[in-house]
C-alpha cells in the first residue's frame, strides 16, 4: 500500500514537471488526479460489495482483501496536487538574470560583433577544454567588470557583478588554467543566439540550462592569483595524465572518459563524434555501468567482512566516484540507486529496482527540476528503466540461447527500445548498426572499464604503476576504436527519418508501456512494433512525397537554398565546413533526407566551398553542378569528384548561361564576374545576387541584364540599390546591421523584407506565405 502510494506520488511529481511543456499543465495534472480519485473510489466501493457478498455466501471461505492493494482515492488527489506544485516549483527554479548579472552589461545590439572591449574579473569554474574551432573554453564566475576606455587599455570604474560566463580564448591563453584561479579576461561580451535554422543548435537554451546568459570572446588573460587551491580537479587531472602517459592519444583520453565520463575529460572531437554517430555515446558517459562495476569489486573484495563494513566501503567508493565525475546527472542517478542497493544489503532486504530508480529520479528532480529537460538525464533514466523492466522478458524469449549470449543481446536491445523515441524526437537519425555494435563491443567496453578503474585507483597512489596498468589496455582500446570505425564506414550506417512530433513520441511510449504492463499487449507485442514503425515512417513517406518547400538557411554571407520537391532534394551552395556540419546537415537530418539529388555550387564568395566534402562524407549526391573559374586547378574540385565516384555520382562543370533543370526548378548562372544565379521555381522568378556595387547594379539594370524577380536574395551592401531598381515582392538579406534611415526608406516600398541574421531561416511553400523560422519558433513557445 505504502509502496504503491509512493510510486504514484513520485510519478505525479515527474509528470507535473513534464506538463510544464503544456499550456496550463499544472491544472491538467490536478484534473487527472481528481479523475483518478473518482474512478478508483467507484472501483473500491464495488470491490467491497463483491467481497461482502462472497463472505455471506461462503462463511468458511477465506477471501483475500485484494482491494486493499489499490491506492486510496486521496493518494490520486495528492499526486495531482504534487504535480501542480511541481509545475510551480519548476517555474520558480528557472534561471533568470539578476540586476547585477554580467549579461546586463552586454552592449546594445545583442551581437558578438560589438567592438566594445571589457575586462571581466572572476574565478575559473572549470578546466579548460578545446572547442571545435581550436579555442580554449571554460566557465568563469564573474565578480567585476571594467570597460576599456581607449586603445591603450585604460579601464573605467570597476563595477561589481554576479553570474557565470561562457568564455572562449586563444588556446595558448587557456593553457595552464585551473578551477578556483582568480583571473582577468579582456574581451567582448555578447548574448547567445537561439537556433536560427530548423534542427540547428540552440546556444541560448544550452547556456540557460547552465544558468548562464552571456558569453565572452576573450583576447587576453591576466592571472591574478598563482596559488593552487586543492580541488577534485587535481585528482581527475592526475588520473588522466597517468592513463595518457603510456597509452597516448586518443586511447588515453578514451579510457579516462569511459571511467570518469566525457564531461570530465577533454576527449578529442573526432573520437567523440565517431562514438555518437555509431550509437555508442553511452560508453563515454560515466553512469550505471561504472557504478555497478565499482560496487561489484568492493563487495567481492569484502565478502568476508561484516555488512556494516561493506556498506561503509561501498558508500565511500560511490561518493569518491561521484566527486571525480563532477556530479553529472546520470552519475547522480546511478549513485543513488547504488546507495539503495547498499541499504538493502545492510538491512538484509531485497531492493526493488524500479522503486529505487523512481526514487532516485524524484530526488534528483527535487534537487534540480530543470534536469527533466536535460537530454542526458532523460536517456540515462529511460535506458535504466528499460534494463529493469524489459531485459527479464527479453531473456525469457531468448531462452533458447546460452544465458550469457541472451543477456548480451537483451541489455542493448532493451536500452535501445526505451531511448530510441527520444533520440528520434531530438536528432531524427537512427544508427543502423547500433544494436549489433553494442552486442559485439560490450566485452571490450567491460574490459576497458574495469581496467580503467583499476588503473585510476593505482595511479592515484603511484603514477607510473597506474600508467603501466593503463598501457595493458592499449590493444582492447585500439580494437574498440577500429571496430567503431568499421561500423561507421558501412553503407547506410545512419538513416535519417526526421524528427518525430510530440504526439508521435507520446503514442510510441504509450505502446511500450502497454506491452510492459498489459498481458493482452504482451502476447501481441509484434502488433505494437508494427504500429510504432508505422507511426514513424507513414508520416515521413507522406511528407516526402507531397511536400514542396524552399528554405533559405541563415548562413552568413552566402545564399544557401534547400529545395524539397516531392521526394527530390536540391541544395544550392554550401558555405564553409562549419556551415555544412552545423547548419546544412542538421537541417537535412531533421527533415529525414538521406540523399541529395542535385547540388549546385556557384562560388558566390570567390572562395572554394569546403562543406561539400563534409556533406559527401555523410550523404550521397547524385548530380553535382559546379561553376569555378579554374575547375581543373581546384584541389577541392578534384576531391569532390573522387567522393562522387565512390557513390556513383555525376559531376558536371557549370557554364555561364547554361540552364540546369532539377525537378521543378531551372537554375541558370547569368553572370560570372558578378555572381548572379537565376532560379525559375514553378511560376516564380528568384534571383540570387552576390556582392555588387551601386554603379554595377545601375549598369546591369540599364543593360537589361537583371530580370525583375518576385524573390530577391542579395548581400546587405547592395540591398537598397537592388530593391529600388528591381522592386521585387520579397527581398532577403543576410544581415540586419543597417542604417535606420535606409531601413525606413526600404519599408516604404512594396517589397517585404526579411533578414536572416534577425529572422533566421526563411521558408516558402506554394500554398503559404514566406515564414521566418525564429518568429515561428517564438509563436510556438508562447503557445506552450
Amino acid at each position: 500500500m505504502i509502496q504503491t502510494s509512493g510510486v504514484i506520488i513520485c510519478l505525479g511529481y515527474i509528470f507535473g514537471l513534464l506538463f510544464t511543456a503544456v499550456p496550463w499543465g499544472g491544472v491538467w495534472i490536478l484534473v487527472l488526479g481528481i479523475v483518478g480519485a473518482i474512478l478508483f473510489r467507484r472501483r473500491t466501493s464495488s470491490q467491497q460489495l463483491a467481497q461482502k457478498a462472497e463472505k455471506v455466501g461462503s462463511k468458511n471461505k477465506t477471501v483475500p482483501n485484494t482491494w486493499q492493494t489499490n491506492p486510496h482515492p486521496r493518494i490520486w488527489l495528492a499526486a495531482g496536487l504534487v504535480g501542480l506544485l511541481a509545475t510551480l516549483y519548476f517555474q520558480w527554479r528557472v534561471p533568470q538574470p539578476g540586476a547585477k548579472d554580467i549579461s546586463q552589461f552586454v552592449p546594445p545590439g545583442n551581437s558578438s560583433n560589438q567592438e566594445q572591449l571589457v575586462i571581466v574579473r572572476g574565478e575559473v569554474a572549470s578546466n579548460p577544454r578545446l572547442t571545435r574551432s581550436q579555442r580554449g573554453q571554460f566557465w568563469l564566475e564573474a565578480t567585476q567588470i571594467d570597460e576599456v576606455k581607449n586603445e591603450k587599455g585604460s579601464a573605467g570604474v570597476p563595477k561589481g557583478v554576479t553570474g557565470k560566463l561562457y568564455v572562449t580564448v586563444p588556446i595558448l591563453q587557456a593553457t595552464g588554467l585551473y578551477p578556483s584561479q582568480q583571473i582577468a579576461v579582456t574581451g567582448i561580451l555578447y548574448k547567445p543566439k537561439a537556433a536560427s535554422n530548423p534542427g540547428g543548435f540552440d546556444f541560448q537554451k544550452f547556456l540557460k540550462q547552465e544558468g548562464t546568459f552571456a558569453g565572452l570572446i576573450g583576447r587576453q588573460i591576466n592571472v591574478l592569483d598563482q596559488e593552487r587551491k586543492w580541488g577534485w580537479w587535481q585528482i581527475r587531472e592526475r588520473i588522466v595524465r597517468s592513463q595518457v602517459r603510456w597509452l597516448g592519444i586518443p586511447e588515453g583520453p578514451l579510457v579516462s572518459a569511459m571511467v570518469l565520463g566525457s564531461k570530465a575529460v577533454d576527449l578529442p572531437y573526432d573520437i567523440r563524434d565517431l562514438f555518437v554517430q555509431a550509437g555508442l555515446a553511452h560508453a563515454l558517459a560515466a553512469s550505471g555501468f561504472q557504478t555497478s562495476l565499482i560496487l561489484s569489486v568492493i563487495l567481492q573484495l569484502t565478502k568476508r567482512a561484516k555488512k556494516a563494513t561493506q556498506f561503509t566501503l561501498g558508500f565511500l567508493a560511490l561518493i569518491i566516484f561521484l566527486s571525480l565525475t563532477g556530479f553529472q546527472p546520470a552519475v547522480l542517478r546511478a549513485v543513488i540507486m547504488g546507495f539503495a542497493a547498499l541499504v538493502g544489503l545492510l538491512l538484509k532486504r531485497k531492493v526493488k529496482q524500479f522503486g529505487s530508480l523512481l526514487l532516485a529520479a524524484t530526488l534528483l528532480l527535487v534537487f534540480n527540476p530543470l534536469w527533466i529537460w536535460d537530454l542526458g538525464f532523460q536517456l540515462s533514466f529511460l535506458a535504466t528503466l528499460g534494463l529493469i523492466v524489459t531485459v527479464p522478458a527479453l531473456v525469457d524469449r531468448l531462452a533458447w540461447l546460452p544465458p550469457a549470449i541472451a543477456s548480451l543481446i537483451a541489455v542493448p536491445l532493451a536500452a535501445t527500445l526505451w531511448t530510441l523515441p527520444v533520440q528520434l524526437s531530438v536528432f531524427g537519425v537512427v544508427p543502423s548498426y547500433s544494436l549489433l555494435l553494442n552486442v559485439v563491443s560490450t566485452p571490450l567496453i567491460s574490459i576497458i572499464s574495469i581496467g580503467g578503474i583499476i588503473s585510476a585507483l593505482v595511479g592515484l597512489i603511484w603514477t607510473q604503476a597506474g600508467s603501466f596498468i593503463a598501457s595493458v589496455l592499449h590493444y582492447p582500446t585500439d580494437w574498440l576504436i577500429k571496430l567503431v570505425e568499421f561500423f561507421s564506414k558501412l553503407p547506410g550506417n545512419s538513416v535519417a527519418v526526421g524528427s518525430i512530433s510530440t504526439w508521435q513520441l507520446l503514442t510510441i511510449y504509450l505502446l511500450i508501456i502497454l506491452v510492459w504492463l498489459v498481458p493482452w499487449w504482451q502476447r501481441r507485442w509484434w502488433v505494437a512494433n508494427v504500429i510504432a514503425i508505422g507511426l514513424v515512417f507513414i508520416p515521413l513517406w507522406h511528407s516526402t512525397n507531397t511536400l514542396f518547400r524552399i528554405t533559405v538557411l541563415e548562413s552568413g554571407t552566402e545564399p544557401i537554398v534547400v529545395v524539397q520537391d516531392r521526394g527530390t532534394v536540391t541544395v544550392i551552395n554550401s558555405g564553409d565546413e562549419g556551415t555544412g556540419r552545423f547548419t546544412i546537415l542538421p537541417f537535412l537530418q531533421q527533415q529525414g533526407i538521406n540523399q541529395i539529388n542535385w547540388a549546385i555550387a556557384t562560388d558566390f564568395q570567390g572562395n572554394e566551398s569546403n562543406a561539400w566534402l563534409e556533406l559527401l562524407q555523410r550523404l550521397p549526391i547524385k548530380s553535382f553542378y559546379e561553376y569555378s573559374p579554374n575547375p581543373e586547378n581546384s584541389i577541392a574540385t578534384q576531391a569532390i569528384q573522387q567522393e562522387l565516384q565512390k557513390h556513383q555520382g555525376f559531376y558536371q562543370p557549370m557554364a555561364v548561361g547554361q540552364a540546369v533543370k532539377t525537378g521543378s526548378i531551372v537554375a541558370q548562372l547569368i553572370n560570372a564576374q558578378l555572381p548572379i544565379l537565376q532560379l525559375q521555381i514553378l511560376d516564380q522568378n528568384w534571383l540570387l545576387v552576390g556582392n555588387v556595387k551601386s554603379k554595377e547594379v545601375q549598369q546591369l539594370v540599364k543593360n537589361g541584364s537583371l530580370p525583375r524577380p518576385q524573390v530577391l536574395w542579395c548581400s546587405p551592401q547592395s540591398l537598397k540599390d537592388l530593391v529600388i531598381a528591381l522592386q521585387p515582392q520579397v527581398a532577403i538579406a543576410s544581415s540586419v546591421n543597417f542604417d535606420p534611415k535606409v531601413l525606413s526608406e526600404l519599408n516604404q516600398s512594396q517589397t517585404k523584407l526579411f533578414f536572416t541574421g534577425r529572422d533566421g531561416a526563411i521558408q516558402w511553400t506554394p500554398d503559404g506565405q514566406f515564414e521566418a523560422f525564429i518568429e515561428a519558433a517564438e509563436n510556438k513557445s508562447s503557445i506552450l
